[in-house]
């Protein structure tokens, strides 16, 4: 039996969608779970122009792209940096091939539904497992649309798919989740050796089912309902995978701490709005030997961070415009700083700003106010440096700054 409460919560959520076109909303609907995802619906006049967030963005857009534009070669689409600090990096590449006229309109209106389609999916498993919020902001993001979808239809056929899903058995098996192989002897023994092939070449751990319903040119729920009796069996498992790398083009004439070759001093970077708490971690890094770069503009961190490309990152939380739970996230779809360290300098030991925190790819804590020993022995911790802190240095004062 559904819990009384998620029931509740879902009508919620789905409620705000139909109110967001009652007003002709011009902005954008954020709806965030208590286990950190978030979604982001962007709006024109009530219609729903464009969505983003989830679990794995890039890896649905080159879906969408593949199974709506056969002609484009994925692979050699590139980001371009400038675009990625933003949420709706995923638009503003769609809208480029669409004004290149790489794709036609019929394609880009495909693309759209497409990835509303499957966001709304996901949001509607996560709701009977999770309480999710929703945060209504009129802020007009997207200017001139390219294309508008109704809310209502999409949350009809999102209903439909659902319900479709539930009733197969599936409502707790997530398409964002990748089948491996795990004995595959006894499927030899069970499937023709065509079957077995296309088991081995597809279930490989790397395709979602998302994925693996475009390869093979099916819808996802006959594509799941297909492994099941193998998950049973144990001869398949679902995997959670990670999202893909962000193939992005390289930074011209973009500020960087050095020219030529890199040096192999370690470079610390601190994003952080607060001049104080820059300053204060310059102090303490520089008067060790270290390089040093400060980011008080959180919406320019990422381009200057791949530029600069910093063995590791100091990361404020609270921020303007976009918080340090955004930038982190950025951080890990890049492939240049994907594995680079992140230390999260936040204003309390609060449990769920950790716990968040390590959702989104953090990988460290610093509570303020900061001091020199604490600060050093993370830069000696994820640069491998043996540099003895500056324990007399002024900056050894601990100071806290917003």
């Amino acid at each position: 039996m559904s819990n009384p409460k998620f029931i509740v919560e879902s009508n919620k959520v789905f409620n705000e969608f139909i109110k967001c076109a009652q007003i002709q909303l011009n902005g954008k609907l954020n709806i965030k779970s208590s286990q950190g995802k978030q979604w982001t619906f962007y709006y024109r006049l009530g219609q729903i122009i464009w969505a983003t967030g989830g679990t794995h963005p890039y890896r649905r857009l080159r879906r969408c792209i593949a199974q709506t534009c056969p002609h484009i070669d994925i692979n050699n689409i590139e980001l371009d940096l400038k675009n990625l600090s933003r949420d709706y990096w995923d638009y503003q590449l769609v809208e480029n091939l669409y004004r290149k006229e790489v794709v036609k309109q019929e394609q880009l209106q495909a693309i759209v539904e497409k990835t509303i389609a499957e966001l709304l999916f996901d949001i509607a498993q996560r709701v009977n497992s999770e309480f999710l919020s929703c945060d209504r902001n009129q802020e007009v993001i997207l200017e001139a649309p390219i294309s508008s979808t109704s809310a209502q239809m999409c949350l009809k056929q999102m209903q439909d798919s659902w319900n479709n899903w539930r009733k197969a058995g599936l409502a707790n098996v997530s398409p964002n989740l990748a089948p491996v192989l795990r004995r595959p002897k006894e499927l030899q023994q069970q499937v023709s050796s065509s079957v077995y092939n296309n088991f081995v070449n597809l279930i490989n751990g790397k395709h979602t089912l998302w994925d693996l319903a475009v390869k093979m040119n099916q819808s996802v729920l006959p594509v799941t309902r297909s492994l099941i009796p193998y998950i049973n069996q144990g001869i398949t498992e679902f995997l959670e995978v990670p999202d893909l790398p962000l193939p992005v083009t390289k930074v011209k004439n973009s500020p960087t701490v050095s020219q030529g070759k890199k040096s192999t001093i370690p470079l610390i970077a601190c994003v952080d709005d607060s001049p104080q708490m820059c300053k204060i971690l310059e102090q303490i890094i520089t008067a060790n030997g270290l390089k040093f770069i400060a980011i008080q503009d959180p919406v320019q961190a990422l381009p200057i961070l791949i530029q600069n490309k910093p063995d590791l990152i100091f990361l404020d939380l609270i921020m303007p415009v976009v918080n340090g739970y955004e930038v982190c996230s950025q951080l890990r779809r890049s492939s240049v700083l994907s594995k680079t360290p992140v230390v999260i300098l936040t204003g309390s030991d609060g449990l769920f700003d950790q716990v968040r925190s390590k959702v989104f790819g953090a990988t460290e804590f610093i509570t303020k106010p900061v001091v020199t020993d604490k600060v050093m022995e993370m830069v000696n911790k994820f640069t491998g440096t043996k540099t003895a802190s500056t324990v007399n240095h002024p900056s050894n004062l601990a100071v806290c700054y917003s």
